[in-house]
């Protein structure tokens, strides 16, 4: 049985921890506030208080497992803004990927939930604290594929380095599931695996823009 959430945190902080911590566990319709109530220390009248109902802890529960995870791994991977755009690109791979291997992380862990049994309070937190996350990133790549590249093929660039990431959330889900099967590299090495997702994506980019960036003899004919 997990512990409970030391006392010396404030309530409303107590209550943040132990909803991301039981929304991971067990999703939105399994998690219930009693059980909430008991890790963080505290009674339902101060759910009530602080954030109204079970829906609004959830998305706060949420939102707070997504910063927490941003604070332990920045979203630009600590690259400097002044890098090159592969550079950059490449920092919010590893992030991702970071955050992802970090059994710790109880945000991706709620996303595996979501997933499997949808809420419909998907779209609000997509909007507001994922929905920047994905604009950055499709505007790296953009700037990797060059002037040429149209928004279909940035989508598509997009969707490839997002579901290698994305393959490691697999990975852990399975591994909870079959314990037995513990020959998980990725998991086993997640730097590892960044680096071959950052290697494999950047050469992906490259050929792409290869391949858009009109040749000397088009330019000699166009003349």
């Amino acid at each position: 049985m997990p512990k409970p959430i030391p006392k010396p945190l404030k309530t409303r902080a107590r209550l943040l921890a132990a909803a991301s911590r039981i929304f991971a566990e067990k999703g939105f319709q399994e998690a219930t506030i009693a059980e909430i109530c008991e890790q963080a220390q505290t009674n339902i009248a101060s759910v009530n208080y602080h954030f109204r109902d079970k829906e609004s802890l959830y998305l706060e529960a949420w939102r707070h497992a997504f910063l927490k995870d941003l604070e332990i791994y920045p979203s630009d991977g600590g690259v400097d803004s002044s890098a090159s755009a592969e550079h950059r690109l490449a920092g919010r791979i590893r992030s991702l990927i970071a955050r992802i291997a970090d059994e710790d992380s109880h945000f991706f862990a709620i996303i595996n939930k979501e997933m499997a049994q949808p809420t419909s309070l998907l779209p609000e937190i997509l909007e507001k604290e994922i929905n920047p996350q994905r604009q950055a990133m499709l505007a790296l790549i953009g700037e990797c594929l060059g002037p040429n590249a149209d928004d279909r093929t940035i989508h598509f660039c997009h969707a490839s380095i997002i579901g290698q990431c994305f393959h490691l959330l697999k990975v852990k889900h399975m591994q909870s599931h079959y314990p037995a099967r513990r020959h998980n590299p990725e998991l086993q090495n997640p730097t590892a695996f960044a680096d071959h997702v950052v290697h494999f994506s950047l050469a992906g980019i490259q050929a792409l823009r290869d391949r858009l960036e009109p040749s000397l003899g088009d330019d000699t004919c166009a003349q």
